[in-house]
């Protein structure tokens, strides 16, 4: 702790640093005029201690010779920070110091790419590609960004230097994950993992959106992510202080991002989270904004029931289908009045929530078109005015999952259960979540499309001629190339539904006083899992008998009901 007569104003940073050894080598230079001799020896763990005399120990070795030696490492599984490297001494006396240029990449066809060109490798949001200077007998730490992989190349013409190690220093918190989910389908069970973990790296400073790119608080994409904090984690302090920040940020009548469907997205996260935590003073803190909020929304539906905002938004793939977006706002719509109503009673705002009350029912009124927008459809089926079974079967169930984007995939997956077809979803996540995982993902991305397994290399590989490098070929709008994240924390729908309507935990009451067991096991034959509640963790397996009856054991603490349906 810094000292009181410093007087400095200190803050704390809740994170932790952790050292992660690198699990294999995936390339090194082989051209003439670059030598590495030892390489090997960078991974057995050396600590990032350098020594005086380098003749007593064996190091990595790079010598340049005309070409700059270059090694390009694998640590097993995404991660947010940088990399620490540890050198003892070079052959130049007249220097001090090498230097190295570090890319980072979250495959390895990022690593080996050059800034800009055909494939849009950038630095955007945080420098993953850059010249650094590590001192001699020293150690740096080099980055601060979102990679798996981490190539190095020493570019000091016609120089050697020793090499003692090279780790990555992963910055997270360190969480226990209270929430869990087992079943008698390791995929399964591993895409729940994987959507735990990808929001777990997410959870920085702030709750952001993505680690490499998307380094922001965004309202809108935020959902997912508290869906599945709540699930893995419980209560953790980053969602808090992430929507006050983006309450903050936009004061009213500004609208968050711009984008009103943001703003409503802000409104049903506080919903969740205090259906969750029931956290009154806090929900009670959010009041005048709110409140303010809800009416300014209310405003912007017209007398005949339709909606008049500017920049309607959904995610990017059902950008191009403007009916489809116009569909899936007006569903945004009825689900925030309803839960705008809903909240203003907690609240006790009886004039708002009655406004909210109102306005829903005029918007009830309108039906609009999805436009084949699985998307929207989703949406409309959630706030019922679809019929769920029906708008599944005509609209979302089809050729599935083929039309899914990871964002709006979760709205998907909900609208399917409520639809009954818990079994068409386990499907769709297997192919489609599984997908990204067959192709060497750790985490999940900001965009998928399932048709992009036809011919694709693993991203844990350089591409073998004839193949497809998914990763730079293939993302649009925003993300396209090597700017596309593969760790978006909007893409973890599926482990925050698999906890909801397969294990089947249902939130009844604020502060999970009581919870409805709705089990659905599909094809599975058991699960078993936890469910972090502010009273404690709760447990639930399920067990299918060979007649297809479900038999259920359920362990709560103390101030939860449970319901069994």
């Amino acid at each position: 702790m810094i000292p009181e007569w410093a007087k400095v104003n200190v803050k704390v940073d809740p994170r932790k640093t952790y050292f992660v050894d690198p699990a294999r080598i995936v390339w090194q230079t082989e051209e003439e005029g670059s030598v590495i001799t030892e390489f090997e020896l960078l991974l057995q763990g050396n600590d990032g201690q350098s020594i005086h005399d380098s003749s007593n120990r064996r190091t990595c070795v790079l010598q340049h010779k005309g070409q700059a030696p270059g090694i390009l490492l694998d640590f097993g599984v995404e991660l947010h920070g940088g990399i620490q490297i540890c050198i003892a001494m070079g052959d130049n006396p007249h220097k001090s110091s090498a230097r190295f240029r570090v890319r980072f990449g979250e495959s390895v066809m990022e690593c080996m790419s050059e800034l800009g060109g055909d494939m849009n490798a950038t630095n955007d949001h945080a420098t993953r590609d850059g010249e650094f200077e590590v001192r001699y007998m020293g150690a740096e730490n080099i980055g601060n960004s979102g990679f798996r992989f981490a190539r190095v190349d020493f570019i000091d013409a016609n120089q050697t230097v020793q090499v003692i190690s090279i780790r990555a220093a992963a910055i997270l918190h360190d969480l226990e994950y209270k929430g869990s989910f087992r079943s008698n389908d390791e995929l399964l069970n591993q895409i729940w993992s994987t959507g735990a973990y990808t929001v777990h790296l997410n959870m920085q400073d702030y709750l952001w959106d993505g680690i490499k790119r998307d380094r922001l608080v965004w309202a809108g994409d935020m959902h997912p992510e508290t869906s599945t904090i709540q699930a893995v984690f419980g209560y953790h302090e980053v969602v808090p202080k992430s929507l006050d920040f983006m309450r903050e940020e936009y004061p009213l009548p500004e609208w968050m991002t711009t984008f009103p469907t943001y703003s409503i997205w802000w409104i049903l996260v506080h919903h969740d989270w205090y259906m969750h935590n029931g956290d009154l003073s806090y929900l009670m803190e959010q009041k005048d904004y709110m409140t303010g909020l809800l009416r300014q929304l209310t405003g912007c539906v017209r007398s005949d029931g339709t909606v008049d905002i500017p920049n309607p938004f959904l995610d990017w793939p059902s950008s191009t289908n403007p009916v489809g977006v116009n569909a899936g706002v007006h569903a945004l719509f009825v689900w925030c009045m309803d839960v705008g109503t809903k909240l203003c009673h907690f609240l006790d705002d009886v004039v708002t929530g009655e406004l909210c009350k109102q306005t829903a029912q005029k918007l009830r009124q309108i039906i609009p078109d999805p436009n084949q927008s699985k998307q929207a459809a989703s949406l409309l089926a959630l706030v019922g005015l679809l019929e769920p079974k029906e708008t599944n079967e005509k609209m979302i169930a089809p050729e599935s999952p083929k039309g899914y984007s990871t964002f709006y995939g979760y709205y998907m997956l909900k609208a399917r259960g409520e639809a009954g077809d818990v079994q068409g979803s386990l499907d769709s996540i297997r192919a489609y979540w599984g997908g990204m995982l067959s192709l060497g993902a750790t985490t999940f991305w900001e965009d998928f499309d399932i048709e992009w397994l036809e011919n694709a290399a693993r991203i844990d590989e350089l591409t073998p001629e004839g193949k497809i490098d998914v990763h730079g070929t293939y993302g649009g709008y925003c993300y396209q190339g090597y700017r596309h994240s593969l760790c978006h924390g909007w893409a973890s729908g599926p482990t925050a539904w698999l906890t909801e309507y397969v294990l089947g935990v249902r939130i009844e009451e604020p502060g999970c006083r009581t919870l409805r067991i709705v089990p659905d096991l599909g094809d599975l034959e058991w699960i078993e899992g936890t469910f972090p509640t502010p009273h404690g963790i709760v447990y639930v397996r399920h067990e299918k008998g060979a007649d297809g009856t479900i038999d259920t054991e359920v362990k709560a603490p103390e101030g939860i009901r449970v319901v069994r349906s």
